[in-house]
């Protein structure tokens, strides 16, 4: 078979799907990867071959554009649906809550950070023109790269979304379906709002002669590359996948391989958000002031820009910009992280207990961290410690306390892996999308 993956203009969402691409082809099958220029050398370095699709994406611009300057305005939905409003000051989220408030507007609101930052006009064009001559049998798309959806739909290959945290996309969408249900059972009610991603997709696909309808937003299926007990709306068809952390290509330090004298805990920020520089992240002085009195060995992946100037590095804290998590993991008793995607897969595979601080920004609920912290705590396996603009320093040096002192967390987090690595690996799941694109086409390819 010939498949596509199209790929979100960030590292940490390309390592997402890299692994599932490699077994793809190790299996025989043809793969590329389209993506924007901004990651042609990562997609070379992980050696497989790329496609560049439309312009040079500045996500710092694109993620302050869209970020909306208050609450998206939409017109007032009947009472039935109304939400109770904002979570109480320093109360933590719960992903089953969202959204809340009008889902419509939050849509809106998503669409017009979606079209400038993951789907630019040119790159439906450069896209489809690729698979028109390529032909694929499959195409994988992110879940906010519409454009993957639509070269589908013009080239009839098979389509499937795969996901990077938790279905934020189908939980919107579901969310929206039931508010027009609700204002059409409402004779009340006012005229429904307008579907904002029908008004942005459907004039795209009836240019290529096709029609809009669900499957061109949640794809035939979505591979879902999360534990089952991950926050997700019911009526989608998921495939369910291990996540195997990718780190890119990288150097080890030889410090990394040394048995700790003491227990060590990791803190890392992640990717996505240190090279966007979007978001209102965990202050790199609150999270090591929090450890500076402990007696523990701290591993902190801060680059010199996330460091706050003139700060002061306690004595038992070594920076290092970047150390892979798979090599530094086994030795560590915590992690500390911002709810990346890929800290917290690595987490699980190697069993170390999770404090999770998730970065706080407009959307960022459903991209997934919120679900990892509630997932997490909910199974004794590490603390949801707040979001980041209310963390303080204590709060965190007390949680962390607690992870390291009572044996139950890492038990529960030995547990989580277990459970993990029984989750069907990226070499299982070859065979189950050559049998759906088979019936998809109906014949073998």
């Amino acid at each position: 078979m010939r498949i596509l993956f199209v790929a979100a203009p960030f590292r940490s969402h390309l390592y997402v799907q890299t692994p599932l691409a490699w077994a793809l082809r190790t299996a025989g099958h043809d793969v590329r990867i389209a993506a924007s220029p901004d990651l042609a050398d990562d997609i070379a370095h992980s050696g497989l071959t790329g496609v560049t699709i439309g312009p040079l994406v500045s996500l710092s611009a694109h993620m302050a554009a869209s970020a909306p300057d208050e609450a998206p305005a939409a017109p007032a939905p009947p009472e039935s649906v109304t939400a109770a409003g904002p979570v109480p000051p320093r109360a933590k989220s719960h992903q089953s809550q969202y959204p809340l408030g009008d889902p419509v507007a939050e849509m809106a609101s998503n669409v017009r950070g979606w079209r400038g930052m993951f789907n630019p006009d040119e790159a439906f064009h450069d896209l489809v023109r690729f698979a028109r001559l390529w032909r694929p049998d499959l195409i994988v798309s992110d879940t906010f790269t519409f454009t993957g959806s639509v070269a589908a739909r013009v080239t009839g290959a098979a389509h499937a979304r795969i996901l990077f945290g938790a279905d934020g996309l189908g939980q919107l969408r579901k969310a929206c379906h039931e508010f027009w249900a609700h204002w059409r059972d409402d004779p009340a009610a006012p005229p429904s709002p307008a579907d904002p991603l029908r008004e942005w997709l459907e004039p795209i696909l009836r240019g290529y002669g096709q029609e809009f309808d669900e499957d061109a937003v949640l794809g035939r299926w979505t591979l879902f590359p999360m534990p089952p007990w991950i926050h997700r709306p019911a009526g989608v068809s998921y495939i369910p996948l291990r996540h195997v952390p990718f780190n890119g290509p990288s150097t080890t330090p030889p410090w990394a391989y040394e048995p700790p004298t003491r227990r060590r805990v990791c803190i890392t920020l992640g990717l996505a958000h240190r090279e966007g520089g979007f978001g209102h992240s965990a202050s790199t002085r609150d999270l090591l002031d929090a450890v500076a009195d402990l007696d523990i060995e701290v591993v902190a992946t801060f680059t010199r820009d996330q460091l706050e100037p003139g700060q002061r590095i306690p004595d038992n804290v070594r920076v290092a910009d970047f150390v892979p998590l798979n090599v530094l993991l086994p030795t560590c008793s915590a992690l500390v992280h911002s709810g990346g995607a890929g800290a917290f897969a690595a987490a699980l595979e190697h069993g170390v207990p999770q404090l999770i601080v998730p970065t706080m920004y407009w959307s960022e609920k459903w991209w997934g961290p919120v679900a990892m912290a509630n997932g997490v705590e909910e199974r004794g396996a590490g603390v949801y410690v707040a979001d980041a603009d209310q963390l303080t320093a204590k709060e965190l040096r007390d949680h962390l306390v607690r992870v390291l002192d009572e044996k139950e967390f890492t038990e529960n987090a030995a547990r989580l892996r277990t459970e993990m690595i029984a989750m069907p690996s990226p070499n299982d799941i070859v065979p189950v999308l050559e049998k759906l694109t088979a019936e998809h086409w109906g014949t073998p390819r």
